[in-house]
């Protein structure tokens, strides 16, 4: 039997849940994972098609050395459970007037290719706004994106180092103005300024700092071989080889809380699971709506979920392509950005003729294969109006989808046959079917405003025992900071246990524990 404090229960195995778990059994906790769905992975989940599972979620993997640090957290390399392909391409960026512009690992490379795309002066342009974002990415890495939590303290000693990053550290400083202030190419600035929408933000509306993101891209892009599903799969078995227990197909129905603190999870086929702590991955809004119990409700505050990231249209799909020499990543960008795209977002609606986001999955490290190949085409959209669930009719949406993306991609010259049918298309309705109250946001809470990440929920909730994890928690979206979101809770878990243990140790005849599960506690990042 477990000790107290040891027993945890992980809810969703995805990339944050998944890594929490790792963490906790390798450090000698018994753990259990239970998932709604019948394989790992959470949103990065795939869909059949004819050359075999399409991966309909991230595409994109970055930061590589938080993998590896997880893996090793375990006793393991990861080198010896996946493979994972550097990109010598990060991005191909194809504009309707027939320019093209391929983005590299290498600085110079990528400055050849802008001076050769836009001129000289633009390519010196790209220097500075390279070596800016690098000082912005080095001087967040530690006390924002590894911390529990953004360090006011830790931003401010960084910026009084180098004055620098006080254009990009206004509270009045978008995306969008720095950008028009490093780049005279309006092509250069709507490249760059496509990062906001990474995390499900508009360039206009969220702060200057992310544009660090690029350097996330230029300090190398990798692909899964097999597809990024696997990446899920290696992580279910590392943290199956490291003692924890993964049930599948059995969805989380209540967080249990008795004496103020969580003590089980019960699940929708009527198991129970007893638990010391329970870390959610899922969207935080989920407890605040009551779906985790009513407990949970008291986990946050209703008002840190409301605001929503953008949603998506995702095709996932086999095809053969004719007519353009693609990459494993390749944009192909609205004709107008701000009229065909960003003001219909935000506004709430579906951009005519969005930028479209498009995953050669099987180019990965070759040309085109001889049969049909994978795709995924991405196309940004709103999330679910506030309040209501809009049920569009299903035929009318899949048809109107249809229009937006490939009669515009065969403009740009790229054919693909067969066209895909409605199986292979997800939408923000269907987004918020498979992820509950999500609003169908991909990307968890918006990044929108100057205290955007300062509003993330970390991982330590008020209600005892009960953690967070997964890109709806600090640092925030994408697969390296659900990762190292998982590291968070499971950090601020081993700190309040080590807390509990020492009170319980030193305590004297007659004296009153204090000991909180909450003491310490740390925040996802």
């Amino acid at each position: 039997m477990a000790a107290t404090g040891d027993r945890v229960v992980v809810i969703g195995a995805g990339v944050g849940g998944l890594a929490a778990a790792i963490r906790l059994a390798a450090a000698g906790l018994d753990v259990t994972v239970v998932e709604a769905a019948a394989a790992p992975g959470g949103r990065m989940r795939t869909l059949a098609s004819a050359a075999g599972p399409v991966d309909a979620g991230p595409t994109v993997l970055t930061l590589r050395a938080v993998f590896d640090e997880l893996f090793a957290a375990a006793g393991a390399r990861l080198d010896d459970h996946l493979r994972l392909i550097p990109q010598p391409v990060l991005a191909r960026h194809w504009w309707a007037d027939g320019s093209r512009l391929d983005l590299y690992p290498d600085l110079e490379a990528t400055a050849g290719a802008i001076a050769d795309f836009a001129g000289v002066r633009e390519a010196d342009r790209f220097r500075a706004f390279h070596a800016a974002t690098a000082r912005l990415f080095d001087a967040f890495d530690g006390p924002v994106m590894r911390a529990p939590r953004p360090d006011p303290v830790g931003i401010a000693a960084a910026a009084l180092r180098n004055p620098a990053l006080w254009p990009w550290l206004a509270p009045w400083a978008t995306l969008a103005g720095r950008l028009a202030a490093s780049f005279a190419d309006p092509r250069l600035r709507q490249l760059f300024g496509r990062y906001a929408t990474y995390v499900g933000g508009l360039p206009a509306q969220v702060p200057a700092v992310l544009a660090l993101i690029w350097q996330a891209e230029a300090r190398g892009v990798w692909a899964v071989a097999g597809g990024m599903h696997r990446l899920a799969a290696a992580l279910a078995a590392l943290a199956e080889r490291a003692g924890a227990r993964l049930v599948w197909s059995d969805a989380a129905a209540e967080i249990e809380v008795a004496g103020g603190r969580v003590c089980g999870v019960r699940t929708a086929g009527g198991a129970r699971h007893p638990a010391d702590h329970v870390v959610f991955n899922g969207d935080p809004r989920a407890l605040s709506a009551g779906l985790l119990g009513e407990a949970a409700r008291a986990a946050l505050p209703e008002r840190r979920t409301r605001a929503r990231s953008l949603s998506a249209q995702v095709w996932s799909f086999a095809a053969r392509a004719e007519g353009l020499p693609l990459v494993h990543h390749n944009l192909f960008f609205a004709d107008d950005a701000d009229r065909d795209e960003l003001a219909p977002l935000a506004a709430g609606r579906l951009p005519p003729a969005p930028t479209l986001y498009l995953c050669a999955e099987d180019r990965a490290e070759a040309a085109a294969p001889a049969g049909p190949e994978r795709f995924a085409i991405i196309l940004n959209a709103p999330p679910l109006a506030a309040g209501c669930r809009p049920d569009p009719d299903p035929e009318q949406e899949f048809a109107e989808c249809l229009t937006r993306t490939f009669p515009r991609l065969a403009r740009f010259g790229l054919r693909l046959t067969p066209l895909p049918g409605p199986a292979s298309l997800t939408t923000p309705a269907a987004f918020d079917r498979l992820f509950p109250a999500t609003a169908g946001a991909i990307y968890g809470q918006s990044p929108a405003g100057a205290l955007s990440a300062f509003a993330r929920p970390g991982a330590r909730t008020a209600v005892p025992g009960l953690w967070l994890a997964g890109g709806g928690t600090h640092p925030g979206a994408g697969v390296p900071m659900a990762a190292l979101s998982g590291g968070h809770a499971a950090a601020a878990i081993l700190k309040a246990r080590a807390s509990t243990s020492r009170w319980r140790r030193t305590a004297t005849p007659g004296g009153m524990s204090t000991a909180s599960a909450t003491t310490g506690g740390a925040r996802s990042r």
